[in-house]
């Protein structure tokens, strides 16, 4: 998949494609209706979604607590898995703000990126002041000559999937909510990066990710598949992961903390994704490390079972 993240990136066979527009944080069940109306527009032509960096959300309350569902890098992940061909992540900078929506429909869709086709959700809304919608955008594409497709919004159990609502899930502890949303495990990818190396000491020693800019699902203990993404022991491993701030150790900053099962390398630096399959319980603080094993060991023991059990 080619990253095209500046109109002046683009080559003349980047234009003509169909594509997908919106934020698609998640990449969930809705998201991926929109990339389908896109590839259905022109199966033969490029396929392509258009999505803003920094999240537009970021830009108007950078104050707000972190919600976003994936980080960029794993966002464009996924759409390449779903077959996206081009990921145009155009700047949410002040010129993209101030552009009216019949500029963005002008400049960026038609002169830009030289769309065919456009698929959208049918909450959209663009342009400065969100004054544009999905059926003035399917206006502009009338007078400009590239075809709009709005799409339902996705509810497949009676409830409206969004990233609110799977946000809403994880905090309640359900992954399994999330994932019903989503169409896949809500994962949580990045490099492994160096903790206190507690773990190797209590026998299970950890692979320490980040969390900075996520949104948090439901602190605690649960069962996760991992999949390293590179270097020798690349693959497929069971684990259990404890996502919080170690109350047993006074700490206070956010961070995950994967014990692969059947597992023997050096992690250090390698990108892991780490999907949230199943929660096991609240973070707890243990009277001393005996009894803090003794607790690892029933959480490894329960993460088994749940992946073992797994279709």
């Amino acid at each position: 998949m080619r990253v095209i993240r500046s109109l002046s990136d683009l080559t003349q066979a980047d234009r003509g494609a169909t594509a997908g527009i919106g934020n698609f944080d998640g990449v969930h069940l809705g998201h991926q209706a929109v990339i389908a109306a896109a590839r259905a527009c022109d199966p033969a032509a490029p396929l392509a979604v258009v999505t803003f960096e920094p999240h537009p959300r970021q830009v108007f309350a950078p104050v707000a607590p972190a919600f976003r569902l994936m980080t960029p890098e794993a966002r464009a992940h996924r759409l390449e898995k779903l077959g996206v061909d081009i990921l145009f992540e155009l700047p949410f900078d002040a010129a993209m703000r101030e552009r009216s929506a019949d500029a963005f429909a002008r400049e960026v869709l038609v002169e830009g990126l030289g769309l065919t086709c456009a698929a959208v959700g049918a909450d959209f809304h663009f342009g400065k002041g969100r004054t544009g919608s999905a059926e003035t955008l399917r206006d502009a594409g009338a007078d400009l000559g590239f075809a709009v497709q709005v799409v339902d919004l996705v509810a497949p159990h009676g409830t409206e999937v969004s990233s609110t609502a799977i946000r809403g899930a994880l905090t309640a502890a359900q992954p399994g909510m999330a994932a019903a949303m989503l169409g896949h495990w809500h994962r949580i990818e990045g490099p492994v990066i160096h903790g206190h190396k507690r773990g190797r000491e209590l026998g299970y020693p950890t692979a320490n990710m980040g969390l900075d800019g996520l949104h948090l699902p439901a602190l605690g203990v649960y069962a996760v598949q991992v999949r390293v993404e590179d270097g020798p022991d690349a693959g497929e491993y069971g684990g259990v992961a404890a996502l919080g701030v170690r109350p047993m150790f006074g700490e206070n900053t956010p961070n995950l903390e994967t014990f692969l099962f059947d597992f023997e390398g050096d992690l250090y630096g390698r990108q892991l994704s780490v999907a949230l399959v199943e929660y096991l319980r609240p973070e707890a603080k243990f009277d001393g490390l005996e009894a803090l094993i003794t607790q690892m060991d029933a959480d490894s023991a329960q993460a088994r079972a749940v992946l073992a059990a797994l279709p």
